[in-house]
């Protein structure tokens, strides 16, 4: 089954950026500033991940105030956050582990899902319904580059987005897999850094990791 075009081109988009950050969000007060960090320093995407009450009030403040922005709703576990994450203007829905209810509501509404998968049964299930991009999470604690070239061997037609011990050293090995089509992390929003409104250390950690794309990009 082909992705739709809407998904498609979240897709792409997903690619063309190469770094998601993984945002928690526990003030909405901070979505704002946060969203500026992000677009100044060259990643123009957030997964804002739903657990946190400020979540769906977050992601809507950045949908609206930065319309450019690739926003999504991450950690999500039901399918009214899927709801809740579409109103507040989410454009993709991902979860931490595989629910195949999940996946099948978000393709009825045709939505961006990228579920967690850790297992080829699980990348399998996900192959069943149609998608052909999942996220690998934890992915360091799962094998990391080397479990995703294993899987991807006989998985041929599978995307991956490593999310979960990925950080500024090892990035470059992920982005340089032609089995990975992005990369999620927080290193460079840490719930620290927000909570202490130091956006302009944000930024600057932000500007690093999108320099390590163009890098890793221009060698391939």
């Amino acid at each position: 089954m082909a992705n739709s075009p809407k998904v498609q081109a979240v897709l792409d988009r997903f690619t063309e950026i190469g770094i998601i950050p993984v945002v928690v969000l526990n003030d909405a007060k901070d979505a704002k500033p946060l969203g500026q960090a992000l677009m100044n320093g060259g990643l123009p995407a957030a997964e804002v991940t739903f657990r946190t009450d400020a979540a769906e009030e977050s992601i809507r403040i950045m949908a609206k105030e930065f319309p450019d922005m690739l926003v999504g709703a991450g950690t999500v576990l039901t399918t009214d956050q899927v709801d809740r994450a579409i109103a507040a203007g989410a454009k993709f829905i991902v979860s931490c582990g595989y629910d195949p209810a999940i996946v099948d509501y978000c393709l009825k509404k045709d939505i961006c899902v990228c579920p967690g998968t850790a297992t080829p049964s699980e990348m399998m299930g996900c192959m069943r319904q149609g998608l052909d991009h999942v996220k690998f999470f934890p992915a360091e604690l799962n094998g990391g580059l080397k479990k995703i070239k294993a899987i991807t061997a006989a998985l041929t037609k599978l995307k991956i987005m490593p999310t979960g011990g990925i950080n500024a050293e090892n990035v470059v090995d992920y982005l340089k897999s032609d089995k990975v089509f992005c990369a999620g992390g927080s290193w460079m929003v840490k719930g620290d850094l927000i909570k202490a409104g130091k956006f302009d250390e944000i930024e600057a950690k932000v500007r690093e990791a999108a320099e390590i794309v163009k890098k890793v990009r221009s060698e391939q």
